[in-house]
């Protein structure tokens, strides 16, 4: 099995969040000698541009048309980042609450792979179909206040919901989340946070269960696949009969 482990603090050994994602790896490759871990640090990892011919190409698949040639070299950068994020069969996903929501790094890296005709495509009817199938996420995750259910701040966590959200779109619904709250409050309490995590953490990635490939975890998912027009240029020019 091959875990991707996406990293979404600047904090490098310092972070609390890494932390605790250290610790599920750790235990991981404990209970499971067959795992395979591949990182990426997106604190220091070069995304493709969001912009120009990247932007223009998206927008062309976006209306189901194909990408024209004076995109596609530009565009191949963004193909091999959804490739390398498809590799993998499950995700440890590292990451702070900023703002009650995620870090500026981590919105580029999704914004770089999530895109129609790779991970999820429109029907005919103009609904978006999952194209992400049977995989599994973790998301290690510390806040400076509690954001927990039932606590006053929760109506603010915009973290959860949307991770939930963005990755269910494409078809990660199996996602657990191991949070580290309050961190901001007092030392004691932040460490007491922290051992919390790291205890849920290591319990998670013993489970006999989470690292086995299961038979739905091996379905084809659509490395290579090329996004193909709703409408064919040579039909939209051939005139009804």
């Amino acid at each position: 099995m091959k875990l991707l482990h996406i990293n979404a603090s600047p904090r490098g050994e310092k972070s609390n969040t890494e932390r605790i994602a250290g610790a599920f790896v750790s235990s991981l490759r404990e209970h499971h000698d067959h795992v395979r871990v591949d990182v990426v640090d997106l604190y220091n990892h070069d995304l493709p541009a969001i912009a120009g011919d990247n932007i223009e190409a998206k927008y062309t698949l976006m209306v189901g048309r194909p990408i024209s040639k004076d995109h596609a070299e530009s565009w191949a950068q963004i193909e091999r980042a959804i490739e390398h994020f498809l590799s993998a069969d499950a995700y440890l996903l590292a990451t702070p609450m900023w703002n009650f929501s995620i870090p500026y790094a981590l919105k580029y890296y999704i914004d770089c792979i999530v895109q129609p005709g790779y991970v999820f495509r429109y029907n005919e009817l103009g609904q978006a179909v999952p194209m992400v199938h049977g995989k599994k996420m973790i998301v290690a995750s510390s806040r400076g206040g509690d954001y927990s259910p039932g606590s006053p701040m929760n109506a603010f966590d915009f973290q959860e919901p949307y991770l939930r959200a963005i990755f269910g779109f494409i078809g990660i619904t199996d996602v657990e989340f191991i949070t580290a709250q309050p961190m901001d409050i007092t030392p004691e309490l932040r460490e007491e946070a922290v051992a919390v995590a790291v205890d849920q953490a290591v319990r998670l990635a013993s489970r006999p269960d989470w690292a086995v490939v299961t038979a739905d975890r091996l379905r084809v998912n659509p490395l290579g696949l090329k996004p193909q027009p709703l409408v064919a240029e040579e039909e939209e020019a051939t005139p009804a009969p």
